[in-house]
């Protein structure tokens, strides 16, 4: 399976972290983006995992503080831009993770790697999260973005799952004349249209001209990815999203897929838990969630068996934290936990090796967990390859694509042009 991938201090009167098992007092300030009410069963999990590490190290208090995505992004910005981020915290890989590293702000994690974590991850998970040959974040989930659907609403429209992208527009078709909207789409967070484009960048062009433009080693203008913009406005065009869905969340989009309001919706697999073992998502539901690989195209170069995602979110550790030590003791500790449950409490794909004979797993798990065993290609999220100006102008001409404010060619320019500039 390939992996395709391209301030100021604190005051001189703060004091000095502890030596490790001093006894003395110790608070690690944790940020997270997993909310109550949108990550329940991650939420549960990392209230679990902190109770009992604060049982087993009694001179230690984790305070959280919890953030949806888009806040944490946002707030992540800020922190560090004046250097004050968390003692641990959650991050991205590759392009999102160089300025950190680039601002002296995240520290190297590789010592963890050598202890009990040791031969614990999936081959290619922590490579991501290396910048000059030094780790600086531990990933703890593994993604792959299928297009999750709803088996009821196929039955009532008696629609096969499409294999082709003439087969999607059929079912699409067919949806949007039965007063269904045919896929939940909340772009206004502008990751969820990047998924879209970059398929079908993958399934006309293929994984390598992709991975390619987005390292800038080939220009976006080549003809198969002009093509994938042109088919993402064939899809506005034919009515394949909710209204208004620029203008529109992924929270929004996905509470359209959770009633019944849409029939597909693409997403990242740390969804799972909403779809498998969160109890406050109705089990008809649940029962109801099935998935496919995004079609392949006529003549087009991609294999229905390349995948978009990658490693998911990495815990930090803050350079100029005041307890590091025990700050990267506690993410050890999370690491390993997190491996053990993700899996059974909410039906994560960790980033950790996983022994699914040993649990037992909902279904959708396990057919997913086959599927990603069996990628040709993984190509990481655009965004987080990309670095933090070019993911930027990625994500506005994305809205602009779908909104039709921009053509594909003009889609092109924008994106050589920003990185050639090596922004």
């Amino acid at each position: 399976m390939a992996l395709a991938t391209a301030g100021c201090g604190r005051g001189a009167g703060d004091r000095l972290a502890p030596e490790p098992g001093s006894g003395d007092q110790v608070t690690i300030r944790m940020m997270h983006l997993w909310p109550e009410s949108g990550a329940l069963g991650q939420h549960r999990i990392v209230n679990k995992i902190i109770e009992e590490y604060e049982a087993e190290h009694p001179n230690v208090v984790v305070k959280q503080e919890v953030l949806d995505n888009e806040q944490y992004k946002a707030k992540l910005r800020v922190l560090s831009a004046v250097n004050e981020l968390p003692d641990v915290g959650l991050t991205w890989a590759a392009g999102a993770l160089q300025p950190f590293v680039a601002g002296g702000l995240f520290t190297p994690l590789d010592d963890l790697l050598q202890g009990e974590l040791k031969d614990s991850f999936v081959a290619g998970t922590t490579e991501a999260y290396a910048v000059d040959d030094k780790t600086y974040a531990l990933p703890l989930e593994f993604n792959i973005a299928p297009i999750f659907y709803n088996k009821e609403l196929f039955r009532k429209f008696q629609l096969d799952v499409p294999k082709t992208y003439d087969e999607l527009r059929d079912v699409i078709g067919t949806l949007a004349a039965g007063g269904v909207a045919p896929i939940a789409l909340g772009n206004q967070d502008r990751w969820t249209g990047s998924m879209w484009y970059m398929y079908m960048a993958d399934r006309i062009a293929g994984a390598e001209t992709l991975a390619e433009a987005i390292g800038g080693k080939r220009s976006f203008a080549d003809p198969g990815l002009v093509q994938a913009g042109r088919s993402v406005q064939d899809l506005v065009d034919a009515g394949a999203f909710n209204p208004d869905f620029n203008g529109l969340s992924n929270d929004e989009a996905k509470a359209m897929f959770l009633s019944g309001k849409a029939a597909m919706y693409m997403v990242g697999a740390w969804e799972l838990p909403n779809f498998t073992t969160n109890q406050d998502i109705p089990q008809r539901f649940r029962d109801n969630v099935g998935f496919f690989k995004f079609p392949t195209v006529e003549e087009g170069k991609g294999d229905i068996d390349g995948w978009v995602g990658g490693p998911g979110v990495g815990l930090f550790v803050a350079e100029n934290s005041e307890v590091k030590a025990e700050a990267k003791s506690f993410v050890e500790y999370f690491v390993k936990r997190w491996g053990e449950r993700s899996v059974t409490d909410a039906g994560v794909i960790p980033a950790t090796k996983v022994d699914t004979a040993a649990v037992k797993l909902p279904q959708l798990y396990v057919d997913l967990l086959n599927e990603m065993n069996k990628a040709t290609s993984i190509t990481l999220f655009a965004d987080v390859q990309l670095k933090p100006g070019a993911a930027e102008t990625h994500l506005n001409q994305i809205q602009a694509l779908f909104g039709k404010a921009v053509t594909p060619e003009g889609f092109a320019a924008a994106h050589d042009k920003v990185i050639k500039a090596g922004q």
